[in-house]
């Protein structure tokens, strides 16, 4: 007796509705696999904005249109009785009366004649249309296709349904009727909301806008493709990190952007005040009475140079009392919740006030910054190392279809260099070391000229990571005049206890170093770097009550999100970049 064959499960997959908007993400009906076949039937809420659309009108019935014909034109039936000429004249006579109606002249031509007419009949209804959208509501790569009838769900005449228009529609989701990619789309049965949108005026009406143009629109640009990916990846790559730190014991500290210190030295600053001394223009704009905070270039104190139109400001009448900045660095706040609670971390943006037209620096950076209590050099190019690895896995884990787009549209080899940087160690080799590689350099010419002591370009750094390592290279014991004061002095006098991980076609994505726990030490390179000792007092206190060795390491967030995505210009991965002379939105 043969075995009856049992049909295959068909699993249905949760459509569990946003708990705050009571719709349904597209992602969980479009990234469900083979599993869409068990959503048939559902009815759903789904909401988006349209990425294409296309208006199909229905013929009116063909037999409406047909005038009449002669007898002639029917031939007669087997059987059937053939009319007469009087017969066929009898049922020609309403047709003709109509032709009399539309001939009659007037009543006016003949006084005493009244003529009565009879009142223009409406036009017909437009023929019902069908709607086919592409929406996306950001959660996915893909899109979904909403088929709206007009016959049984009445839109107006003004809603065109163009690209950009926002939707929020019910439905229930069926086996899709075209022949494209998609295996199911949603039959609407009531629209809930439209949003609607000037196509004369809507940047994105364009197709394909270059990355370059929607850096002028970045309120709009996130609807593109591409900028939604990069935001996706941008996201998990912020849980990852936060997650690779918390499984490693450390907490998150959150230092402030406000700021009294230069920690690091070589950085142009904005320097923030409420002081109206720093020209905040003429006529009404003179006389505005409330606070206001302005960012302007910070010279160093040491220069001598007068700020803004040459009237120095009061600090004392200042909101701080002092000259305060935006943040450069949080490691040394950071370090004194080190001294306290051991491994640190945090998490925020940094500013610096350089006029440089570097596709890889922008005004405002987000930025990691770690702090490890009980630890020398090694462990933190240990730890930076196992940071990088572990958040390049976790993009490929984690974003399989925005890593799938990005190799399609902007980087073929992204996912391979991924995979080869998560798998290999790194080189690792001293500054001075570095400096003998490029001097016996033959075959390409730099543009600065090198000798030891001075810092390595990024010209340098690439070629040492895509020319002659071909991996990410860690140089380490820089000169201690090309590094911030607070770095340890290494046993040579010479150098300090520093290094940078430089990642091929990426360049330098994480700085570090090792801090100087000796006080005397400490004192010596902030007299040589001419800083104030009352202004670094506190951060002299760690040194006189429980010192400890520490280190620690600065992670470029933006710069990782470009590694990511195979980009090149840092403002394309930046939600809202603000640049030298440019500040939008």
């Amino acid at each position: 007796m043969m075995e009856s064959q049992q049909e295959p499960k068909v699993t249905i997959p949760p459509l569990i509705p946003l708990e705050y908007s009571n719709r349904v993400m597209l992602k969980t009906i479009l990234e469900c696999g083979d599993d869409q076949i068990g959503l048939f039937g559902k009815t759903v809420v789904v909401g988006g904005w349209v990425k294409s659309s296309k208006e199909v009108k229905r013929e009116p019935v063909a037999a409406a249109l047909k005038p009449p014909m002669a007898a002639e034109a029917f031939p007669p039936s087997p059987g059937r009785k053939e009319l007469s000429c009087v017969e066929v004249v009898q049922s020609r006579i309403p047709f003709f009366k109509k032709i009399i109606r539309v001939f009659r002249v007037s009543s006016d031509s003949y006084p005493g004649v009244r003529e009565k007419f009879e009142p223009v009949p409406k036009p017909p209804p437009p023929p019902p249309s069908k709607f086919f959208l592409q929406i996306n509501d950001g959660s996915s790569i893909s899109s979904l296709m909403v088929v709206i009838d007009s016959a049984v769900v009445p839109v107006s005449a003004g809603h065109v349904l163009p690209t950009g228009t926002c939707i929020l529609a019910q439905g229930v989701l069926e086996k899709s009727s075209s022949h494209g990619k998609q295996t199911i789309e949603l039959k609407v049965e009531k629209i809930l909301h439209i949003g609607t949108v000037e196509p004369d005026t809507y940047p994105l009406s364009r197709k394909r806008l270059p990355l370059d143009s929607l850096r002028d629109y970045p309120h709009i640009r996130p609807r593109t493709t591409t900028v939604a990916s990069i935001t996706r990846i941008r996201d998990t790559l912020d849980f990852a990190a936060h997650t690779f730190f918390h499984n490693h014991g450390f907490l998150h500290v959150q230092v402030p952007i406000i700021t009294t210190i230069d920690s690091e030295g070589f950085s142009e600053k904005f320097q923030v005040t409420t002081s109206k001394k720093w020209g905040l223009g003429s006529g009404s704009d003179a006389d505005v009475r409330h606070e206001t905070v302005k960012a302007e270039q910070h010279i160093e104190a040491r220069d001598k140079s007068k700020l803004g139109t040459g009237v120095k400001p009061e600090v004392k009448e200042d909101f701080f009392g002092r000259q305060s900045y935006l943040s450069v660095s949080g490691r040394l706040h950071l370090e004194s919740y080190a001294c306290a609670l051991g491994n640190v971390y945090s998490f925020g943006p940094r500013f610096r006030a350089e006029k440089t037209g570097s596709i890889k620096q922008v005004a405002e950076m987000w930025v990691v910054e770690v702090e490890i209590a009980f630890s020398q050099l090694e462990d933190s190019m240990k730890c930076a190392e196992d940071c990088f690895k572990f958040l390049c896995k976790w993009i490929l884990d984690h974003c399989p279809q925005d890593m799938k787009f990005v190799t399609k549209r902007i980087d073929k080899t992204i996912v391979h260099r991924l995979e080869y940087m998560m798998s290999i160690s790194y080189e690792r080799i001293s500054y001075r070391e570095a400096v003998d590689i490029l001097r016996k350099v033959t075959d390409k010419t730099f543009e600065t000229k090198l000798r030891w002591g001075v810092p390595l370009t990024a010209e340098h750094l690439s070629y040492l990571a895509d020319d002659h390592y071909k991996r990410p290279v860690i140089i380490y014991d820089y000169p201690k005049a090309v590094k911030p004061f607070y770095v340890r002095l290494n046993d040579d006098g010479k150098t300090v206890a520093a290094f940078d991980m430089v990642v091929p076609k990426m360049g330098t994505v994480i700085t570090g170093s090792q801090s100087e726990e000796r006080l005397d030490m400490l004192s010596a390179r902030m007299k040589e770097f001419d800083l104030s000792r009352d202004q670094y007092e506190w951060y002299q206190d760690l040194r006189k009550h429980g010192t400890v060795k520490h280190s620690g390491f600065r992670l470029g967030f933006d710069l990782m999100v470009l590694l990511m995505t195979g980009l090149t210009d840092v403002r394309d991965v930046v939600p809202f970049p603000r640049t030298h002379g440019k500040a939008n939105n």
